[in-house]
């Protein structure tokens, strides 16, 4: 028999599989075999859209000549609301022709801006704890990476670095407001960053899906860096309109980085489909009450999960916001991945570890408040009743 001689590449060895795609895959394994798991770890909103937002969609998609390709750039109608909406809940202008670029989700613009940048060996620096494809999209590009803490009370960045190691640096990734932790920036903490960033000549890449479950005025870099000269923000309708699942996000930043997102882009993929970019359209005209709903939804979910947390004796930062709670696990538990797995065990309830990301969450556990508050109160109740098994 003839030995295959395919070998995986060396980027995708170092990257791994995603955490959330092999666990997921095993609690399947777990129910089929009849045990009755709750999710209660991923942030995926179980809200729909606004009924505006499906109507568009429905009504774009039954036009004629509209399911060919489309632009690299999206509709002009959809960056002029994309700008419309910068304006009105950031208070910033933009120009739709050249600094706003749509992304079939933000995701896809971290590997775009990452393409469009690094290049072999360069220095990235990237959140810890923070989302894991940061650190993955520059391990993608043979990019290098170093880690910076956060302060857990106002999220302002921790360089326990020399500055010749900042001075190297190419690019910092920072996420505000921050996930898992819940922390909510100042504008005096950003402008502290933006400050670092301009005197080691950085490039920002501001991630911002979570600015409107808050419970202050949306918060943008950009707001910041007014003429945009050294940042990048990508923003998406995933959590802000419920729109997960339909990949609509963007990037925003000068008309010289854009056009290097553009060349990425544009190599990668033929277009978002004319009917997902109406709906856009739509959800992005929604009033100032849809936000205020959500909002509202979310806090009072998230005292629910305060109190799951507290039933399981893990330790809450207070003033978190947005759709996760970040805890500390209970004395006794190795880890977050110790903890995670008792829980599914005894209690048939799923958490994320901290440790996935990054090891200064390697003692906490996140609980996402994507579920409806009789699923957490179930949650409560199941926990309540097995507690002994728990301690």
């Amino acid at each position: 028999m003839r030995m295959n001689k395919v070998k995986s590449s060396q980027r995708i060895n170092q990257t791994g599989e995603y955490y959330f795609s092999m666990r997921l895959r095993q609690l399947a394994e777990l129910k089929l075999q009849g045990h009755d798991i709750l999710n209660l770890a991923i942030g995926s909103p179980d809200l729909p859209p606004a009924p505006e937002v499906i109507s568009a969609m429905q009504s774009a998609s039954a036009e004629q000549n509209i399911h060919g390709y489309q632009s690299y750039q999206g509709l002009p109608a959809l960056r002029s609301a994309m700008g419309a909406w910068y304006a009105h809940h950031y208070g910033i202008t933009l120009n739709p022709t050249n600094e706003i670029l749509p992304l079939m989700g933000s995701k896809e613009g971290l590997m775009h801006i990452a393409n469009a940048f690094l290049n072999v060996n360069d220095t990235v620096l990237i959140p810890n704890p923070g989302y894991p494809a940061y650190k993955s999209v520059a391990q993608m590009v043979g990019a290098n990476t170093i880690y910076y803490e956060m302060d857990p009370m106002t999220g302002e960045a921790i360089f326990d670095h020399s500055d010749h190691v900042l001075d190297e640096a190419k690019m910092i990734f920072v996420n505000y407001p921050h996930m898992p932790t819940g922390v909510v920036a100042s504008h005096d903490v950003l402008r502290k960053m933006n400050e670092k960033a301009r005197k080691h000549d950085w490039i920002v890449v501001n991630d911002n899906p979570y600015s409107f479950l808050t419970d202050v005025a949306p918060v943008s870099m950009l707001q910041v860096d007014t003429h945009m000269e050294n940042t990048i923000e990508l923003n998406s309708l995933s959590k802000s309109h419920n729109m997960a699942g339909w990949r609509v996000g963007m990037v925003v930043s000068n008309p010289e980085y854009i056009s290097y997102i553009l060349k990425a882009r544009s190599n990668m993929d033929s277009g978002m489909f004319y009917g997902l970019q109406k709906a856009a359209i739509a959800a992005l005209e929604l009033p100032d009450s849809w936000y205020h709903t959500l909002r509202t939804t979310y806090q009072s979910r998230r005292k629910l999960g305060v109190q799951l947390m507290q039933a399981l004796g893990c330790h809450v930062q207070p003033g978190q916001q947005g759709m996760f709670v970040w805890a500390l696990v209970p004395q006794g538990f190795e880890d977050g991945y110790q903890f995670s797995d008792h829980l599914v065990d005894n209690a048939g309830i799923f958490m994320a570890p901290g440790g996935i990301f990054g090891t200064a969450g390697n003692q906490h556990i996140r609980l996402s408040l994507c579920s409806t508050e009789p699923v957490l109160q179930n949650a409560i109740h199941k926990v309540s009743s097995i507690k002994k098994s728990l301690s």
